[in-house]
């Protein structure tokens, strides 16, 4: 199921808690001087891909440098988890990492399996870590609709995290949250 207008947050509800809590904190959308692990899966490359042109041009239109973008590329999927704790605790740590990837439902339970230690593993990174792993990885029934999350638009889910993993750096970084 996609969001909906009843499902959609509305912005409006921010300015209107603001007298009922002592502390609001919302992350922003700047990526200036930030460091930006993006760890990819080769298998559904052509899927892969795309997310990771959508991730790119995010990145750049938010500010990141691009000599700030670390790209690096795993066999499939399963992989992404431990090169995503590479980026996070690497001599060279990252601020957020994007993980992209595509798994497309066959014919055996082989989706289930990596689908699922893909997505445990990759919050298992963050939650350790403290470092926002952001999970683009496209888990789909066909591989009509990984094209469909993957086109070169507003939707495209390499660009959504992308966005995401901007967010919760800047959002981790202050107020009470930061360190």
């Amino acid at each position: 199921m996609t969001s909906t207008n009843e499902t959609e947050f509305d912005p409006s509800i921010v300015e209107s808690l603001r007298t009922r809590v002592g502390e609001q904190l919302e992350g922003n959308a700047s990526g200036r001087g930030l460091r930006i692990g993006v760890a990819c899966g080769r298998f559904n490359g052509g899927i892969t891909a795309r997310l990771l042109e959508g991730a790119l041009q995010a990145l750049e239109h938010s500010g990141v440098d691009r000599s700030d973008i670390t790209l690096a590329w795993v066999p499939g999927a399963f992989e992404i988890p431990l090169l995503a704790q590479a980026f996070a605790t690497g001599p060279r740590a990252v601020d957020a990492v994007i993980t992209l990837g595509a798994v497309i439902r066959g014919d055996t339970g082989h989706y289930e399996v990596v689908a699922g230690e893909c997505a445990r593993g990759v919050q298992d990174v963050q939650l350790r870590t403290g470092v926002p792993v952001v999970f683009g990885v496209l888990t789909t029934n066909t591989v009509e609709q990984a094209l469909e999350r993957s086109l070169p638009d507003d939707t495209n889910k390499g660009r959504e995290s992308a966005l995401t993993a901007i967010e919760m750096v800047s959002l981790l970084r202050q107020g009470s949250l930061a360190r």
